[in-house]
C-alpha cells in the first residue's frame, strides 16, 4: 500500500529503518531482525542501500522479500549516485513488479573520507531530480529527507527550506527528517515548512544512541546537533561504565523523545534501528499499543 494513503489515517504510528549488511552471507542475520521487529507492527520500513553502498540489485531483493515474505510496507532508498534513465528505469520497474509502491528519493552522501558530492550525471543532481523522474514515469508514492538543523551544504535554514519546498512540488507525498535530540528543533522545523507551504506529512527520525564514537562520526556529516547537557551525559556514562552506559542513557534519552514527541502531536515517529531489535522493542514497549497506536 502507499505511505501516502496510509499516513492519512492520522492516527500516532512506528516505522522503521533498516541498514541491510552488504555481505549476503549476513543476511539470514539482518532478516532475523526483520521478524522480530514484525511483532512491532510498523506502518512502514525503509531500506537503505547497505554497509558501504550496496547495490540496487541487493536493494530491489530485500525490499521484495520484507513485502512477500513478511508483510511489511517496504520504502527503498534511492540516490543520485550512478544514477542514468536507463538504471533508474530497471530498478523502479523491479520495485513495481514485487509489489512495492514506495521509494525514498535522496540525493546520497559524499564518498566515505570525502566531503563533498560529485554528481555522475547532469540530469540527476538532486533529490528534486529524482521526484520529477519517479513522478513522470512512475505511479509510486515519493518521500523526501528533511533536515530540521539545516542540511550542511546549505547556505542557511531558508535555503535549505527552499530546496524542500522545491522536492515536494516535484511531487514528493512525505518528508521523513534526519535525526534530531531536541524536539522543539523539530516542531520549529514543521512550523517554518507549514509558513513556507509545505503540506505534506513531515515524520520525525529518530536516532536511540548506542555507540558515542559512531554518533560523533553520525553528526560529522548529517549537520544534527545534541544537546550540551545529553553529549556530556554520554561522555560521562562512557567513561565509567563504556559502550553498556552510553546504551542504557540512549534508550532512556530515545523513550522519552519520542513519548513527548507523540504527546506534542507528531504524526508519528521513524526509528534508526541500526539493525538492533532489543533496543526497538525495548523502546516500544513502553508504549501501549491501545492508547498510541491503534
Amino acid at each position: 500500500m502507499r505511505i501516502a494513503e496510509l499516513l492519512q489515517r492520522q492516527e500516532p504510528f512506528l516505522s522503521l529503518e533498516f541498514f541491510p549488511p552488504k555481505d549476503r552471507a549476513q543476511w539470514p542475520g539482518f532478516f532475523d531482525v526483520v521478524r522480530q521487529l514484525r511483532e512491532l507492527a510498523p506502518l512502514f520500513c525503509s531500506v537503505t542501500y547497505g554497509a558501504g553502498g550496496g547495490t540496487q540489485h541487493n536493494t530491489l531483493e530485500i525490499v521484495a522479500r520484507m513485502k512477500q515474505e513478511y508483510g511489511l510496507e517496504p520504502l527503498a532508498h534511492l540516490t543520485c549516485v550512478g544514477a542514468d534513465r536507463e538504471r533508474l528505469s530497471s530498478f523502479l520497474s523491479g520495485l513495481a513488479q514485487a509489489g512495492v509502491e514506495n521509494v525514498l528519493a535522496l540525493r546520497g552522501d559524499p564518498p566515505r573520507g570525502e566531503t563533498s558530492f560529485t554528481p555522475d550525471s547532469e540530469e540527476f543532481q538532486h533529490g528534486s531530480d529524482l521526484v520529477s523522474f519517479i513522478r513522470g514515469n512512475f505511479d509510486l508514492s515519493i518521500g523526501v529527507a528533511g533536515y530540521p538543523e539545516t542540511h550542511p551544504e546549505a547556505q542557511g535554514f531558508d535555503d535549505d527550506l527552499e530546496h524542500l519546498r522545491h522536492k515536494v512540488a516535484c511531487g514528493a507525498d512525505f518528508i521523513i527528517t534526519q535525526l534530531f535530540f531536541d524536539n522543539d528543533v523539530y516542531f520549529n522545523f514543521v512550523d517554518r515548512a507549514r509558513t513556507a507551504g509545505i503540506k505534506v506529512p513531515i515524520v520525525p527520525g529518530i536516532l536511540p544512541v548506542q555507540n558515542l564514537a559512531a554518533l560523533k562520526r553520525m553528526l560529522s556529516f548529517c549537520g544534527a546537533s545534541v544537546p550540551a547537557g545529553y553529549m556530556r551525559d554520554l561522555e560521562h556514562v562512557h567513561e565509567v561504565y563504556g559502550e553498556s552506559g552510553v546504551r542504557g542513557l540512549g534508550l532512556g534519552y530515545a523513550k522519552n523523545q519520542i513519548r513527548n514527541l507523540l504527546d506534542r502531536g507528531a504524526p508519528g515517529v521513524h526509528l534508526y534501528t541500526l539493525n538492533k531489535a532489543d533496543t526497538c522493542l525495548d523502546i516500544w514497549k513502553d508504549f501501549s499499543r491501545r492508547d498510541r497506536v491503534k
